[in-house]
């Protein structure tokens, strides 16, 4: 829902802005096949934009380096997350009986939209037809305006003289052989979707207009009279005006169809001002992909700090008395990430466990926190399925402008869990900072969040509370992960296979892979064997350097294992069982 909100406004207001665009520089001049495809991509790239991204261009960049804090005081009340508890506040029935209006006026305007479409079919099933100068056209019954729909063209040919009907089919067949009902059609969808913008209206009726400037300007062209036209024009202005979905002869206003006639030509250099609209574009599109960017930005952090910690040895915290000072940072070792050296030179400033004023959660603090998680968090199907319950906690830093980093998991119950527990705190919005000694700092949280399930539902596996305490950011305990790994097969009847077979494994690793930048100028090269186990569910846990080449291409080669997609499982007598599997990585420079 937040995705579809986030894509309507982001195209309205493109709209908007290129409504605001072509007003101040192109409505008055004489460009208007130039002018058309203009209007055509004001509506095609405000639907496109949205759906950019620069988020390839932004990984290949070289990231904003972040490191994680290894440990945790300050602990939140626990949060309780059971299935039916979640409430629907006000903010979520405002937005759901929006969402309701919004889609009732979209299906009436559509409705309304098929129903012109009818109309036009049926009255040209019902229409005689006849040909004028050489083109078949469509009788109208009555004495109404002369319309156009593709190539369909309706006249009342004893409503006019000779010269009229001649002036009129020149006019219509404009609009027929140039297609100018697809126009119209894409407008009017443009409208429906977007009708409580009034942008998009005014955009239409331009369109509109320059639609008739276009075939005016054919008629002319022809070397008809332009006071005669002119007048026949005003002749028409008391038949039924044009609001629907055809291309109509005597369209008003008139009184701009008139000026446009009069108007002396543009000179041809103005036609140069069309290159505005590229800058206009990328700069939307710059702006729209702020969000993606950081996004993108944040997968980069933690990817850096997933390769921090395969270098690390778990380290056991424990609690001790509240401090104002930061906790002195362990010795890291330098890891480098596509190129970037991280370690000890580039480590965040020192993260504050306790301080005068404390962070605050916005919009009511403890309580609005409370209130955000029971609204937002929801019980992962698997894990209602499996049973499986207990305490996840989440750690996490608040920064100084107040966003969250540094999310981490210090215990684990449930993948599942972890993932919607790691998934609500993300996406937080700003907190009120600390403070110490009246300067803004950084401080470290924990929340504990409890998922309960009903009786009835809790007897598959029991809550999961012994868990091993060890606290490292971005690595969940290994016992954790592996609470089926008791029995690990080195061969079984079935091996564990990559989705695709060892031909996609290997083309998972070329594509993936980051030859380290470091490893590069010191020419370190070989190959390095990675082994892990594929769990009863395909999930490749405990990964490990067996072999060695260089701490880097290690640090690299298992950064590329974890984030491989899930595997087959092994099969031993029918059964999915935990299989050990080696594989070896090669790092080679040309």
């Amino acid at each position: 829902m937040r995705k579809m909100l986030a894509y309507f406004l982001k195209a309205n207001v493109a709209i908007a802005l290129f409504y605001a665009f072509y007003r101040l520089f192109f409505h008055k001049d004489t460009f208007f096949s130039w002018r058309r495809t203009a209007l055509l991509c004001f509506f095609a790239i405000s639907a496109a934009i949205p759906l950019l991204n620069i988020q390839t261009w932004i990984t290949k960049q070289e990231p904003m380096v972040a490191m994680a804090d290894l440990y945790a005081t300050v602990v939140l009340p626990e949060f309780t997350m059971e299935i039916g508890t979640g409430s629907t506040g006000w903010k979520n029935l405002i937005t759901e009986y929006t969402t309701i209006a919004y889609w009732s006026v979209v299906s009436l305007l559509l409705l309304r939209f098929a129903l012109q479409l009818t109309g036009i079919i049926r009255l040209a099933c019902r229409c005689r037809q006849t040909r004028i100068a050489g083109t078949n056209v469509h009788l109208l019954p009555q004495a109404d305006g002369p319309f156009s729909f593709f190539h369909w063209i309706f006249i009342h040919p004893s409503s006019h003289t000779e010269e009229e009907l001649s002036e009129i089919m020149t006019h219509e067949l404009t609009h027929a052989r140039q297609w100018h009902s697809v126009d119209v059609i894409i407008s009017e969808l443009g409208c429906i979707f977007c009708w409580f913008n009034p942008f998009a209206w005014l955009t239409k009726q331009e369109i509109r207009t320059n639609l008739e400037y276009m075939a005016d300007a054919r008629v002319l062209e022809h070397g008809y009279d332009s006071k005669t036209y002119q007048y026949h024009l005003l002749g028409l202005a008391h038949q039924k005006a044009s609001a629907t979905i055809y291309n109509s002869f005597n369209v008003l206003p008139l009184k701009k169809r008139i000026r446009m006639m009069n108007k002396r030509r543009t000179k041809e250099i103005g036609r140069t001002k069309y290159l505005m609209f590229f800058p206009l574009a990328a700069s939307l599109m710059i702006v729209s992909n702020i969000e993606a960017v950081a996004r993108t930005t944040k997968e980069i952090a933690a990817e850096v700090i997933e390769a921090v910690d395969t270098r690390m040895e778990p380290t056991t915290t424990k609690s001790s008395a509240p401090q104002v000072a930061p906790q002195p940072k362990p010795d890291i070792p330098s890891v480098t990430y596509k190129g970037k050296a991280v370690g000890k030179d580039t480590l965040d400033t020192p993260a504050f466990e306790v301080v005068e004023n404390m962070p605050e959660f916005p919009d009511g603090g403890m309580a609005g926190l409370m209130q955000y998680l029971t609204e937002n968090i929801r019980y992962p199907k698997k894990a209602q399925q499996e049973g499986t319950q207990g305490r996840v906690t989440v750690q996490f830093i608040v920064e100084k402008d107040g966003s969250i980093s540094h999310t981490s998991i210090l215990r684990s119950v449930h993948l599942e869990l972890d993932a919607e527990a790691m998934r609500v705190i993300n996406t937080m919005p700003k907190w009120k900072p600390g403070t110490q000694r009246g300067e803004v700092v950084r401080v470290k949280y924990t929340i504990p969040v409890m998922f309960r399930l009903p009786e009835e539902d809790s007897t598959v596996n029991k809550p999961v509370e012994k868990i091993d305490e060890t606290a490292v950011i971005g690595r969940i305990p290994e016992k954790a992960t592996t609470p089926k790994a008791r029995t690990v097969f080195e061969v079984v009847e079935k091996m564990p296979e990559y989705p695709g077979g060892m031909s996609a494994m290997m083309a998972f690793i070329n594509k993936n892979i980051k030859y380290p930048a470091e490893a590069q100028k010191t020419k370190a090269q070989g190959r390095v064997v990675i082994q892990f186990i594929v769990d009863t569910e395909g999930n490749i846990i405990e990964p490990k350097v067996i072999q060695s080449v260089d701490p880097l291409l290690d640090a690299e080669a298992i950064r590329l294992t974890a984030i491989m997609p899930k595997w087959k499982p092994g099969m031993q007598r029918g059964q999915a069982v935990n299989v050990k599997y080696t594989v070896p990585i090669v790092f080679r420079l040309q």
